[in-house]
């Protein structure tokens, strides 16, 4: 097991990105891809050298956009290749609050394709050369779809799902697979839109499943905590949570 970045190092890393969010430049590149006929634009950022593994991210309800890509190229940064997905189509970034509930609502009442689209995410990121194996990570509503694909127990070579102050809750027919890779959540004690009874009932499940999974919330810490530039971001959890995740990382890849 490699030597993790300090908590001071982390917290300095993470205050510039914050702090250089609208100077951001891409790294990696933009790959347009077809599911189906449709078209959608993913976000490749591969690791210098020989990958340990990969990730793959799923965006919020306003789809991918620089925010993904930076935490693609932080992954990168840490010897990971890093594929950011597409789940609403190429050209489709939905800018209001009605837009985005619609996109994200239309994936919830058809998960079928919610699922069938991230995994093509998947097949796009290794057939572009992506490592494996690979985590599966996502941030609110890509929290919600990597819980999804979890559950679903359809992904290869997947060794691990992270949520960070995502969805948690579990249609009424679907359950956990007793087969179901190592979970993290990261969530945010004053978070009002995923409650922390969401959080207890989901702990009930997957112990009721008897599943290895781990839980951190962090106090003051509202929904949307890592969003750089945002008024809800939270330094010191997000700085907690990066390093939650890099642990999950250095042990299951």
């Amino acid at each position: 097991m490699r030597p993790l970045t300090s908590s001071l190092a982390l917290l300095a890393a993470l205050g510039l990105a914050a702090g250089s969010a609208q100077a951001f430049t891409p790294a990696g590149s933009d790959v347009v891809y077809e599911v189906g006929g449709e078209a959608f634009e993913g976000y490749l950022s591969q690791a210098a050298g020989e990958a340990r593994g990969s990730v793959l991210i799923v965006h919020d309800w306003n789809g991918l956009d620089d925010y993904e890509r930076q935490r693609a190229d932080m992954l990168a940064e840490q010897g990971y290749d890093a594929f950011a997905v597409d789940l609403f189509g190429q050209g489709h970034r939905p800018e209001t609050m009605e837009e985005r509930q619609a996109a994200t609502r239309a994936l919830y009442q058809d998960r079928e394709r919610m699922r069938a689209l991230t995994l093509a995410g998947l097949d796009e990121a290794r057939a572009q050369g992506a490592a494996v194996p690979t985590v599966v990570m996502g941030y609110c509503f890509g929290g919600a779809v990597a819980l999804e694909i979890a559950r679903s127990g359809e992904a290869e070579e997947v060794m691990g799902y992270t949520s960070f102050h995502g969805g948690l809750g579990t249609p009424e027919d679907q359950s956990w697979p007793t087969e179901t890779p190592p979970l993290l959540i990261l969530h945010g004690g004053a978070d009002t839109s995923v409650t922390m009874g969401d959080v207890a009932t989901l702990a009930e499940e997957l112990e009721a499943a008897e599943l290895t999974y781990e839980i951190q919330v962090y106090s003051g810490a509202p929904h949307g905590f890592t969003v750089f530039g945002d008024d809800r971001y939270r330094e010191h959890a997000d700085a907690r949570a990066w390093s939650a995740f890099l642990i999950q990382l250095d042990e299951v890849l």
